[in-house]
Parts: C-alpha cells; structure tokens; sequence
C-alpha cells in the first residue's frame, strides 16, 4: 500500500445576494455581461470545473476532466441552492462527481457538508451554533444522498464548543489552518508538545479530545503552499503545482498526507484558467506515481490519528487575531492603501446581537401558543427551506404544532420561522471581512436585520426598528457622507423594504408593460388580478381594477385595489391600496375612468391622488429586472429610430470608410462608431436566429474585416457561442449528419474573421462527447475499409481543430 498522498480541497462558496424579500438575485450591472455575480462566477469557476480542459503542446483540449471527482470540496449550501434554481447542469454535474468519487475513493465521498449560512460560529451562541450544524448536515444529506464525512466550518473559525457541536452530531472531521494548533501528542504519552517554537506536521490526521467526552478528527492544510496557490501564482503552471506537493513528503516510511486548502474560486474565477492548472496538475500526479490522490475521509479510515492536538481558542484561517476580523478593528483588511478604520464592526455585532437576543425572546413567546419546543421546530425548518411545495410545508407545519392550526395561525407560525431564518443570515460572515461599513456585503445583512425586524412587527406586534437605528447610529463609517451605519441603513435598506403593498404595485404597473393580465409569479409571491378594466385614448392607457398578492414563503396574501396611468413612455403613475369593498373599488373606477374618457388628464390625477392619498408609485418602484424589461421595452422605438439613422450613415458612408482604411488612414470616430453599431446589431439578430444565415454573416463579416471594425459589445461573442451550441446540440441527436458537421465547419470559420471572442465552451464539451462515443468505432470502420465515412471523419477532424480539441 501506497504511503503517499495527496488532497487538494477547495472551499466553493459566495456571499448570498438574494434580496431577503423576494428571495431572488436582483439584476447586477457590475457583472455585466452576466446577469449577476452569481451567473459569472459560475461561467468562470463552477461549471469550468465540472469539465476542466486538459491542453496538449499543439493547445489542443486532448481531455475534458470533472474535477469535482477528484478533489475534497464544499459549496456552501445557500450557493447550491441557486445552482440548483439557475444552473442545473452545473448542480448536477458537482452531485454526479461525488457519486463517481465515492468509487474511487473506498465508498468515501469527495464532497463535504458547510455550516449553514456561513455565520463565524465561535463567536455564535450554543443555541444558534446547533442550528447552523444541523442545517448544514440535513442540507448535505437532501443534496448528496448520503450523510456527510466532514464538515466546513466558515473562515475555519472553531473553538470547542464549535468542535462539540460537530461532534454531538456525528461529523467525523474538520480542516484547520496550521496556526489553529496548539499542542500535540502522540496518543498515550502524557507529555504535550507546544507549537511555540515550530509549525504543527500537516501530512496526519490528528485526533481532537473534547470536554464532553467526544473526539473529531483535524486536518491541518499546508500554509505555505496553500497561500503559494492562492496568492503567489503557483496556479500559472499545473505541473509546477503538481511537484510542489509532491515536495512535501519526507524521507520517513510512514503515511504521510500533502494537503492544501483554499477557496474553490481560486481555480478559475480569482485565476483565469486556474481549473485547467488543478486539472493537469491531478493528472501529472496520477500520470508520476509518485502519490496517490486521495480525500480526507478515505485518508481518515486508512490511516485513523496516531496523534492528539489541542487547538487556540477562537481563531480562524483568515485573521492573524482570530476571529477579531468580526468584532474588532484588529487591522486584518482588504485595501491597506486607505487610511479607513473597522470601528464599526465591534458596535455592528452588538447592534445584532441585541436584535438577535429581542428576537429570540419574542419567538420563544409567540411559539409557545404553537409548538412545544420552538428551537426544535428551527432546526427542523430546514426542510421546509429544501422544499417550499404547499403540500409538504402544511405536513411539516402540522408535524411540529400541538394541534390543528387555522389559516392565520399558519402565516404566524411562518413568520415567526422566517424571522428566525433572517436572524441566523444577518450573521454571514462577510458583512464584517471587508473594510468600510457601506460595503455591498454589509448592507446585506442589514437588509437581512431589516427583514426580520418586518417579520417581527408582523407576527409579534413588536416594532423594534428605531431602536434597532439607535444602536446603528454608534457603527461610524469612513466615508462622510455616510456617517454611521443608521444612514447606511436608512438610504440602501429601508428603500428596499418592501410588502405586499409593493408587490401588487409591481404587478399592476408590470402588466400594462407586458401586456399580460393572467397571473404573474414575481419572484416569491403570486398575483393575479380578480377585476380588471383597460381603457385606451390613443398612446394613453388608464388600467383599474382589483388584484390578489400572496407570498409562498409565509402564506400571507392580501387583496388591493390600483389604478395605473401610462402616458405612452416612461412616464406613468399608479395607485395600490388595500381592497376595501366592491362598492369603494366600483366608486374609484367610475370616478377615474370617467375623467380619463372626458380627456381630463388633470382630474385623473387629482382623483387617483384621491383615492390613493398615501400609495403612489411609478417605474422607479418596479423591482430591477422587470424595470429593465420595460425600459428596454421603452427604448425599443428609439433605439430602432437611432439604429435606422445609423444604417443611413453606414450606408452613405461605406465606400469613404473603405477607401480610409485602403489608404491606411484613421476613419473619424463619428463614422466608426455608426458602422459598428449597425453591424453588431445585424449580427446580434443573426445570432438569435433559429438557424444561422451563413450568407448573411459572410457578407457581415467581410464588411466588418474591410473596415477593420473592433465590435466590442461583449454580447457578441455569447450570442454566437450560443448559436453554435444550438447547432452542435443538433449533431449530437444526428452525429454522423455530415451536411450539419459542413456546416458548422463553415460556420466557424466565418466567426474566425470576426474580432469577437467566441464562447465555445459548450460545443467543445458536446465535440468532446461524441468523440469518446463515436469516433473509436468509426476509426474500426476506416481501418476495416469502409471508404464511405472518410469524409465524415475528415470533416468531423476540421471541425475539431477549429474548436481547438483534439480528436481520441
């Protein structure tokens, strides 16, 4: 047996930048041209790892790798609950990897269970510490199909009461930072052994003794070589990465581990290209025989602890002080360069802990009407967030109260659920790692606070907002104009806030836009309107009537009258209140509609302000993305007005551009810019085309060559990664079409002459398949002598080298 190995864990995992009300991702504009953070580090690191190119010398792909398979990772369970919404293919493919690792692997899987909503669970209370665990093991456990091995403790921040909760939970394991050591032993000697002078070996499992009795194994990952990784640019060169764990071991004939730890982004969103490196550097080893790749699970049953350790008390993997990075201004920041101060997080963890504390009291009141043991009920409502179906929430709902609730009590006890769950997320780690209380990161938890301060007002009476601003005022902030975190939080969260109020604004103002009056799913809640009246005077609309909103996360729904008026453009006024009875709502609608069929725009204002004295809204209460939907919807016209005018210049204007690029000469910008726009354009059409018009991008790619056109609108090269995705899927089904194979072949090439960066990924991974399923038979068949697929197969070889991966 062999006595080297190597492991290699990535810590997959983002801040959650779901608006706590609608539980979605709002639009993004900083990850343009991705919808959001989310989608583009998943088009950079989650799904690149799932299907990794492994390069020749020629940069031909010659292997497509999961490496989900092969290396020891988490995801944090928040971000694989929006894979498994948005990117099912990826979600998938990291559950298929560590059903393939467990067979490589003894039965032990790859993949480890995280603390729920990385909260820094030394400085959690027990109560909320047990909570996180058992979140966290439960969600495993849904996803994965099994229980889990080990555990991911955020930032690796532990201490034994930390190590006790995972214990009394049945996790066998944990990964720490060498510097989290203390002391160690070999098991049966008395004497300890300080780490004072020299670092903790980090190639053993270590055996962890607690107070209760209980033991967990610790890994420590190698440092050095993990901030190399992280920081330094081992990731430049896979095989250098390979050598220098394979370095690491010693002389001694014993098992010995080479291990690292970092995030998962590190391996192609925080290095471009960095899960090719990891890739290759997995198969170097392999390919070396020099150790064998391995997990700490299968480590762990192969070669159990010889050793003890003890560990310093609250201290994590990211802060030289501990875990003062979340409580203090211990000077562990992000940008050294500015002179800021961290003040703020001492008295922002104390403003949280005090809504905290308030909220657990108000919970433990209100729920002891409802179930017999409330903090029971919220380690159980973890399967109500795996799976939101009516059906099963009413059966969990049922399982957890004393008796048969009604309607009312059922949105109560929700409430009081969701208040709690808004209360563990307020405590995500990063609204203390970074440096200035404005930060995105901390207004989400306070965005969170809010949200449980709105559920708390709701299910318990308790308005606890202006105290809660009261301690806010003592969190200053480094920017001026910001002050303390009570302004942060009255101009970035409260505008935010909303209610059911807001979300039937939404709905009625969204319709007119759409054109679509049937229900409408927005986000979390459900509408659908119960009373509805139009009325036109020419590009005027006046739309009245009666709608119902309801929430699916805590059942609570309620019914709103509105009246909306649209002048044709961007401007548009709408009114929502609640529903008061069907003769103040037929009153309102004969009141308005008769001023607007009279033209009297006036009086329909005036009424509207009438009848909706305190609830007004306009396009700048739609929630991001349906407010982009409409202003694209707005800019249509002029846009298409634009592009026309455009077109006219390109035309009147071509033959002078030619000619100054034939003379070598600058064309003036003013004539550039409407050629490139009205070329993107024609192509960005193409592009969304059922089936491409090779013709069509002939000519335009022969325009955009003669005129030496940079098009660099970074949609174009996604819009055309996604038409030849669409056509390789098509050869796929028929992968022996050898008109298709042609085509595509023409295809390519065509886009070659475009100064656009094509997205292939997608394609290459679909060559790549029907390479390893068809291409070994068809070689058979040519040596056999069948002449008839040698020009398939030489087409199909073209297309590969235009796609740059090599043929098996």
């Amino acid at each position: 047996m062999t006595q080297r190995y190597v492991c290699i864990h990535g810590h997959f995992y983002q801040p959650p930048r779901e608006n706590p009300w609608l539980e979605d991702v709002e639009l993004q504009d900083s990850a343009f041209p991705f919808h959001d953070w989310n989608e583009r580090i998943t088009a950079e690191c989650y799904q690149t790892n799932a299907a990794a190119r492994i390069l020749n010398h020629q940069n031909l792909i010659i292997d497509i790798a999961n490496n989900y398979e092969k290396i020891s990772h988490n995801f944090g369970p928040t971000l694989l609950s929006w894979l498994e919404r948005h990117r099912p293919d990826t979600y998938q493919a990291i559950l298929d990897a560590d059903l393939s690792s467990r067979a490589r692997f003894g039965g032990h899987g790859a993949a480890l269970a995280q603390a729920y909503g990385h909260m820094i669970l030394p400085l959690a209370n027990a109560r909320d510490k047990r909570t996180q665990v058992r979140w966290g093991l439960r969600d495993f456990e849904a996803r994965f199909g099994r229980k889990p091995e080990g555990m991911w403790l955020p930032e690796t921040a532990v201490d034994t009461e930390t190590l006790e909760a995972l214990a009394a939970e049945g996790v066998a394991f944990t990964i720490l930072a060498p510097h989290q050591a203390k002391a160690v032993r070999r098991l049966g000697d008395k004497d300890w052994q300080q780490l004072t002078q020299q670092p903790i070996d980090t190639r053993r499992a270590y055996l962890c003794r607690l107070p209760s009795g209980a033991g967990i194994a610790l890994f420590f990952y190698n440092g050095a070589l993990s901030q190399d990784v992280a920081f330094s640019g081992l990731l430049n060169n896979g095989e250098d990465l390979a050598n220098r764990l394979l370095g690491t071991f010693s002389e001694a004939h014993q098992p010995e581990l080479s291990h690292i730890a970092t995030d998962g982004e590190t391996y192609g969103h925080h290095h471009r290209h960095g899960e090719m490196a990891l890739a290759y550097c997995l198969r170097t080893i392999e390919r070396k025989q020099r150790a064998r790749i391995t997990i700490y699970g299968e480590f762990l049953a192969l070669h159990p602890p010889t050793h003890e350790v003890r560990i310093h008390e609250n201290t994590s993997w990211s802060c030289a002080h501990g875990v003062e990075r979340w409580r203090a201004d211990c000077g562990c920041r992000i940008d050294h360069g500015k002179n800021w101060h961290q003040k703020w997080r001492k008295p922002l963890r104390a403003a949280l802990d005090w809504l905290r504390d308030r909220l657990a009291l108000l919970y433990e009141r209100d729920m002891a009407h409802l179930s017999d043991d409330p903090w029971a009920a919220r380690d159980a409502y973890i399967e109500v967030l795996l799976d939101r179906e009516e059906e099963r929430v009413a059966d969990f709902l049922h399982g957890i109260s004393r008796r048969e609730l009604g309607a009312a009590e059922r949105t109560r006890l929700l409430r009081l659920l969701e208040m709690q769950r808004h209360a563990l997320l307020m405590y995500t780690s990063c609204g203390w790692f970074f440096d200035e209380v404005s930060g995105i990161e901390t207004v989400q938890i306070l965005a969170y606070a809010s949200r449980a301060i709105q559920l708390a007002e709701e299910a318990c009476g308790a308005r606890l907002e202006e105290e809660f601003l009261a301690w806010l005022e003592k969190v200053p902030s480094n920017l001026e104009k910001h002050r303390h975190a009570a302004e942060i939080y009255r101009q970035f969260v409260q505008p935010t806030r909303l209610d059911l109020r807001r979300v039937a604004a939404h709905h009625a103002i969204a319709s007119e836009f759409e054109g679509n009056h049937r229900p409408h799913r927005i986000y979390s809640y459900e509408a659908h309107n119960l009373v509805y009246n139009q009325a036109r005077a020419g590009r005027m609309v006046l739309a009245t009537g009666r709608t119902r909103v309801r929430s699916q996360i805590t059942w609570t729904s309620g019914d709103y009258v509105f009246a909306v008026l649209h002048f044709g453009d961007h401007n548009l006024s709408a009114g929502v209140r609640e529903f008061d009875s069907e003769a103040d709502l037929a009153q309102m609608q004969r009141d308005i509609q008769s001023a607007f069929e009279r033209s009297d725009l006036t009086d329909v204002i005036r009424l509207m302000d009438r009848h909706f004295p305190e609830h007004t809204y306009s396009l700048r209460h739609l929630f991001k993305d349906e407010q982009r939907k409409v202003l694209d919807l707005i800019l249509h016209k002029p846009l298409e007005e634009l592009t026309q005018t455009y077109q006219q210049i390109y035309d009147n204007q071509f033959a002078l551009l030619r000619f100054l690029r034939d003379m070598g000469t600058p064309a003036p910008r003013a004539l550039l810019a409407p050629a490139e726009c009205v070329v993107s354009a024609r192509l960005q059409r193409l592009f969304a085309a059922p089936s491409l018009d090779l013709i069509q991008l002939k000519t335009l790619a022969g325009e955009a060559e003669r005129l030496g056109l940079e098009l660099s609108d970074p949609t174009l090269g996604l819009a055309a990664g996604r038409q030849i995705a669409r056509q390789m899927e098509k050869l796929t089904r028929a992968p022996q079409n050898l008109a298709l194979v042609i085509t595509l072949n023409e295809t390519l090439e065509i886009l070659a002459r475009l100064p656009i960066r094509l997205d292939l990924w997608r394609t290459q991974n679909s060559y790549y398949a029907i390479c390893h399923q068809l291409c070994p038979t068809i070689q058979k068949s040519l040596q056999a002598g069948d002449t008839a697929l040698t020009e398939w197969f030489e087409q199909f070889h073209l297309l590969g080298q235009a796609l740059k991966v090599g043929m098996i």
